[in-house]
């Protein structure tokens, strides 16, 4: 048994017993000052519900782990933040407070992307818009087809039949940005008309076309995600539509675009990221508009837990390594905000650290995702590759 002493006037759970003070130690657990090691809210809840420990207070009176909660209720989401941290833990890895974090480790390696530029040859494009609908149709046969063989603009004939049919089909996002860049006139509507539609239309418009522009201007071909529940998929720079052989040019990524104005419930993102992975796609989310520059409070972190993780010989530890995660604890039945969301990314950042999201269900199991900052030269925007892990 490990013996805990409570002093209910501080709050502070110390260890004494020197055998306790050894396991502890040992286990990476509290920190250790005059021979007395002095825990977090967490890790004394993990003790008592896994570790056998005991609670008292200078009264002798016993502590149960729902009496020892209830003083820290009004922590934000402790129960989640004990939920993911016992998680970590029974994987045999260690993570600490946020409280010992350090000016900045620089374990972050950001995913490296291909540099390319948007280039058009001179059209001329006449096309009508049809507004109930949100795209344009062009029907000069020959136009469409080279817009859609050489730049993959729009849809020519029939979805992976180009040769049925004879008009060329663009959603909102290619119209206008054919409009912008491409000389294309339309018959029936300038481009605010085009735009407003869009807008009313389409929730966080503006930000789902600013993350289209900027990818498409960098050479990269976007187009609908909504087979896999995403924004857009895409891809890279000197993909074609036009088959070779039998092969049918397959994306590898989608793009997700979260406004920060916007919030999302965590069970849609888990799904959302589910899906694009069943079908062996890298999720790419996107968080529009000009890179953070936010002051950094160490003594009130965005983030929760600095996290260890394995080496080839073993695990790593605050004794023999450094972090290489920073964990935001989270619930299924929670929403996160574009915002927030971009703020921890920032913090991330700040210490060279990447970011796992930990998300703990409503049966207590705890789903993981690392997200990894992207290099895409060029943008002024900032992109993330999120992936399900398993520690």
């Amino acid at each position: 048994m490990i013996r805990l002493e409570l002093d209910r006037k501080t709050g502070d759970i110390r260890a004494k017993e020197p055998e306790d003070v050894s396991s502890l130690q040992n286990g990476h657990y509290g920190i250790m000052k005059k021979g007395i090691i002095t825990l977090k809210p967490e890790e004394t809840l993990y003790i008592l519900d896994i570790r056998n420990g005991k609670a008292f207070d200078e009264s002798g009176n016993t502590y149960t782990f729902n009496d020892v909660a209830s003083l820290f209720l009004k922590q934000k989401k402790i129960l989640a933040r004990y939920l993911t941290y016992k998680d970590w833990r029974d994987k045999g890895l260690v993570l600490r407070h946020m409280d010992e974090v350090e000016e900045h480790y620089g374990r972050m390696t950001p995913k490296q992307y291909k540099k390319s530029e948007f280039k058009f040859d001179s059209y001329s494009l006449d096309g009508l818009f049809f507004p109930d609908d949100l795209q344009t149709v062009i029907d000069d046969e020959a136009t469409a087809k080279d817009l859609y063989e050489k730049y993959w603009f729009g849809q020519f004939g029939t979805y992976k039949a180009a040769h049925r049919g004879k008009i060329g089909k663009l959603d909102v996002y290619e119209t206008l940005f054919l409009m912008k860049h491409g000389a294309l006139r339309l018959k029936n509507a300038k481009r605010d008309d085009v735009w407003d539609a869009a807008c009313e239309r389409i929730k966080f418009f503006e930000d789902m076309y600013a993350v289209y522009e900027d990818w498409r201007l960098l050479g990269y071909v976007m187009k609908t995600g909504f087979k896999f529940g995403t924004h857009f998929r895409i891809y890279f720079p000197g993909a074609s539509p036009i088959r070779e052989g039998d092969e049918w040019m397959h994306s590898k990524h989608v793009v997700h675009v979260f406004s920060r104005k916007s919030k999302m419930l965590i069970s849609e993102w888990a799904r959302t990221i589910r899906v694009a992975h069943s079908v062996k796609k890298t999720f790419i989310l996107s968080i529009p508009g000009k890179k953070l520059e936010i002051k950094v409070n160490r003594k009130k972190p965005r983030l929760d837990f600095l996290l260890y993780h394995r080496k080839r010989d073993g695990i790593e530890t605050p004794k023999d390594g450094k972090p290489k995660y920073l964990m935001l604890s989270l619930t299924e039945d929670e929403y996160i905000g574009g915002e927030e969301l971009a703020e921890a990314l920032f913090e991330c950042k700040h210490y060279g650290l990447e970011l796992i999201m930990a998300i703990a269900d409503r049966e207590s199991s705890v789903t993981y995702y690392a997200i990894k900052r992207i290099d895409l030269p060029g943008s002024e925007y900032e992109y993330f590759e999120i992936e399900w892990v398993q520690p």
